[in-house]
């Protein structure tokens, strides 16, 4: 639907700015509204948000941090009104060690995560999460996320795509990666 809207920071308010766009204005929560300077043009990556009595726009200045968004939503009883909050006091890579290195105390700094949250955070993502300055950028992007959804760890896909031939279909990428990962 929307990947990013560009536009001119009309309004700021505690949770939301107003972004305008060819005249029409868009109203997007954000985690820090007040660091989107007034009357400047900013690019905001968006996720809408829509349930039945709902249609909501959330933003963020990086798409690492949309991603991380995604990834925090999918967990049971994390939706994003509180997730959001997490990137005011946050940022992608302190959230990611925090849930690698099951970090409880860290994730229950920010607002409404309790004890009990905090855990399922790290269940369910402890291992999935991939920061910034280690995301693989050799081309092997597709099969690093099909060996993820097999039940790799990311650690372990990472000592084995240098190994990989670069010239070889996806598919026989994965097949030797799965070869080198069983031995």
């Amino acid at each position: 639907m929307f990947s990013f809207i560009k536009g001119i920071v009309k309004e700021t308010e505690k949770n939301y700015i107003t972004l305008e766009n060819n005249g029409i204005g868009y109203q997007i929560f954000v985690a820090n509204p007040f660091s989107y300077p007034l009357e400047e043009e900013k690019q905001v990556f968006i996720y809408p948000y829509i349930k039945e009595d709902e249609f909501s726009l959330y933003g963020f200045n990086t798409l690492e941090e949309k991603n991380l968004f995604l990834r925090l939503i999918s967990v049971k009883g994390v939706g994003p009104k509180l997730a959001l909050p997490m990137f005011a006091l946050g940022s992608v890579t302190g959230i990611i060690d925090a849930i690698d290195r099951e970090n409880i105390l860290y994730l229950t700094k920010f607002p409404k995560v309790g004890e009990k949250v905090a855990r399922q955070i790290i269940l369910d993502l402890k291992g999935k999460l991939v920061k910034d300055d280690s995301a693989p950028t050799t081309g092997f992007e597709e099969v690093v996320e099909a060996l993820e959804s097999l039940g790799y760890k990311t650690a372990d896909i990472k000592k084995v795509l240098p190994k990989l031939d670069a010239s070889l279909k996806m598919e026989e990428q994965i097949k030797e990666a799965l070869k080198l990962l069983l031995k």
